[in-house]
């Protein structure tokens, strides 16, 4: 019949057919694939949004910047002219030869002789009196006690025993605390000594205590480390730090507030003594590191040249040491190497930080004695008196302001002459040396944020309860 199909055009049709069933589940399958795919974003917002958010910030405050403000056009120059100060003050005579003595704790202490008398299994009152006495001695400001910090934090110190150590070296400072009882007042140089050895070790037992967890897992692992194999013995290991010290402390030596007695006495031969010091440290170098005697002849020679040369600028002469130290060491193979690699891991990590911090500190406080962003009327006017608010606010300008050591005395001089209470003048010398912005963010990259809040909590409450009492009793 004309309208019936044949059999070769239904199994056609058929064929057809299933074509079609297959093409459009296909499609469908390919919808579905691509519905997946733009489910699964390639943006990892995680990963993103800081940045982004910091390129933005960066973007904004440029772009609001108050280039015609005079107040901040000023903490800007402020800014600038306190990190060429600190550049020139503190870099070449602090910072560089505490950085050497960091890399040499990290490379020639081993971590169970520090762990046995600074760890978390030490006796407290070994671990507590070792940190604080060789802080003390340092007599060094918060931003140089760092390197020596971050030193012996690496090596194993317990956490308390550390702290100990990072508050005494720049708050236990001899000089500072006679200098402070001539300027300030006899009272308030013995209420600084006092209060700065009961901080030390109270803040690294509450620290302690606040981390006993960690502390404690610290203690157990030191019990499973074997004894080292020592390549000297440790009388050896002492000379060579004390005479490290020793280029260090006499080196930053201060002027002294009068020409006479025994401080005017060793800062009138300091570069002498540093002098001294570098040579016992070059003749350590031959017998007890492989250095070559050419080498340290050769390095001796040109600093003492360029020290008869120029006598009135030491910096010239003690750069070259610097100098010459580090081609000493690079150029001699094994633990020399050792020495300076550990020496630039602490260089690398502190030094970018350190100036964030000033020039920050500079932009928002000012040089002492200047203005930053902040007006130092303001400052005056909120630390008269006893109260809690004039204690607080001291505790935290000092520990936010960066004090060069000994320059805290004047500059309190002059705030008491303001009408600063008792109180408050104790508070920020008890805060002040021992922390800064500067300090405050290496710490934290070295012991993190958590231990870094705690620490600085604990220095300003303290200073502030200890300002309280003394401003109650002496005012």
């Amino acid at each position: 019949m004309a309208g019936a199909e044949t059999r070769p055009t239904r199994i056609w049709r058929g064929i057809e057919m299933e074509e079609a069933s297959v093409i459009e589940n296909e499609s469908i399958a390919g919808e579905k694939g691509l519905e997946g795919e733009v489910e699964e974003t390639l943006i990892d917002w995680k990963s993103l949004w800081k940045p982004m958010a910091v390129i933005i910030g960066l973007f904004l405050i440029f772009f609001w910047l108050p280039i015609d403000n005079s107040r901040f056009a000023g903490a800007v120059i402020e800014s600038l002219a306190l990190v060429k100060w600190y550049a020139q003050e503190h870099v070449l005579l602090c910072l560089v030869p505490a950085f050497f003595i960091a890399g040499g704790i990290a490379c020639f202490v081993s971590q169970a002789a520090v762990m046995r008398y600074l760890g978390p299994a030490a006796k407290k009152v070994v671990a507590y009196g070792v940190a604080s006495v060789s802080g003390s001695i340092l007599a060094v400001c918060s931003c140089t006690i760092l390197p020596l910090f971050a030193g012996i934090w690496k090596r194993g110190a317990g956490l308390g025993p550390a702290i100990a150590f990072l508050f005494s070296g720049p708050a236990i400072n001899i000089l500072a605390i006679v200098l402070t009882a001539r300027v300030l007042g006899l009272e308030i140089g013995i209420a600084r000594a006092v209060g700065a050895v009961i901080f030390s070790i109270v803040i690294g037992l509450i620290m302690y205590l606040v981390f006993r967890k960690e502390e404690q897992e610290k203690a157990q692992a030191a019990m499973m480390m074997p004894e080292p194999e020592v390549e000297r013995p440790l009388w050896q290991n002492v000379i060579y730090f004390v005479t490290m010290v020793g280029i260090l402390v006499s080196a930053t030596w201060g002027t002294p507030a009068e020409p006479v007695g025994v401080w005017n006495a060793i800062y009138s031969v300091k570069w002498p003594l540093t002098g001294a010091f570098a040579g016992l440290l070059g003749i350590l170098l031959v017998v007890w590191f492989r250095v070559m005697a050419f080498k340290v002849v050769l390095s001796g020679a040109a600093v003492l040249v360029l020290a008869l040369l120029f006598p009135n600028e030491p910096l010239i002469a003690f750069s070259a040491g610097i100098i010459g130290l580090t081609i000493m060491i690079t150029t001699t193979r094994g633990e020399t190497e050792t020495w300076f690699l550990s020496t630039w891991d602490f260089t690398k990590q502190i030094m970018p930080l350190l100036f964030a911090g000033v020039i920050a500190a500079g932009l928002v406080l000012g040089r002492p004695g200047s203005e930053g962003l902040i007006p130092s009327s303001w400052v005056s006017g909120l630390v008269g008196g006893n109260s809690l608010e004039a204690n607080l606010f001291a505790s935290v300008v000092g520990a936010f302001m960066y004090f060069a050591t000994l320059t805290e005395v004047p500059i309190l001089q002059g705030l008491l002459g303001a009408g600063m209470g008792k109180g408050p003048a104790l508070a920020l010398l008890l805060a002040g040396p021992a922390l800064s912005l500067p300090n405050m963010l290496v710490i934290r990259s070295v012991m993190g944020t958590k231990k870094t809040l705690v620490f600085i909590f604990l220095v300003v409450v303290m200073a502030t309860i200890s300002g309280l009492i003394f401003g109650h009793y002496f005012a």
